[in-house]
């Protein structure tokens, strides 16, 4: 079985941490690791927030429900879907396009592409762009075949979060293939947690935080269960 298959089977959701300080190579790895994850249209709309210093976690781990994997890791990530991130990501995109030499034509097409994708991400007052889109679609795919486009602020936000999940399951995978353990958490106050880390309710929301460190002696591992493969499975 290869490292990364190993690291995958191994992975556990660890409830107690030996908080061992985390270098700033092995941070930036396990963070590499989660901002190369697959991305819709490669607008990587997510955040992490690495809380570290002894202050801010304890902070943020109240936040958590004083849950004890995140009172006892060594940071708490915060893994944050954004929806208003867009348009710098696009940006951004487009200025390496030319700093690395790619042809007029290519990044012609990525402009004409840019200037498109914005009619996505724009809402009007209210949301009421975005619902018209949204109805206009609909009325479309009665007759078309046509997928869904996240066009309504509900639908971003969904679209965000898939992404940003894809991220997260590349940075857990990563300390484990480190010799780090995590554990992913839903249980935390989302407005209060938000405002402490300065976040906009419009673009912003949490869709996890996870706990990391190593994994303490303390720590027991419970037997393992999931459903067999024939029961999660179906080839067609």
């Amino acid at each position: 079985m290869s490292e990364t298959l190993e690291a995958i089977f191994e992975r556990r959701a660890i409830k107690e941490f030996d908080a061992v300080p985390i270098s700033r190579a092995v941070r930036e790895q396990i963070l590499d690791a989660a901002r190369v994850a697959p991305s819709s249209f490669n607008v990587q709309p997510y955040r992490f927030y690495w809380v570290e210093t002894p202050a801010m976690k304890k902070d943020a781990a109240r936040l958590c429900m004083g849950q004890a994997p995140a009172e006892t890791a060594s940071a708490l990530i915060v893994a944050v879907a954004d929806i208003g991130s867009w348009r710098e990501t696009i940006q951004g995109q487009l200025e390496w396009m030319r700093r690395a030499g790619f042809s007029e034509t290519q990044i012609s097409k990525s402009e004409r592409r840019a200037k498109l994708a914005k009619w996505f991400f724009i809402q009007g007052w209210f949301g009421i762009l975005g619902a018209l889109k949204w109805a206009i679609l609909r009325v479309v795919n009665l007759w078309k075949i046509i997928g869904s486009p996240p066009v309504a602020q509900q639908g971003l936000f969904k679209w965000a979060t898939k992404n940003t999940s894809l991220a997260c399951e590349n940075l857990m995978i990563a300390a484990e293939a480190l010799g780090l353990n995590t554990c992913p958490m839903e249980g935390f106050d989302g407005r209060r947690l938000s405002k402490f880390l300065g976040l906009s309710p419009r673009v912003h929301e949490i869709v996890m935080v996870i706990a990391i460190g190593k994994k303490s002696a303390r720590h027991v591992d419970q037997p393992q269960w999931r459903r067999p493969l024939e029961a999660t499975v179906k080839i067609i």
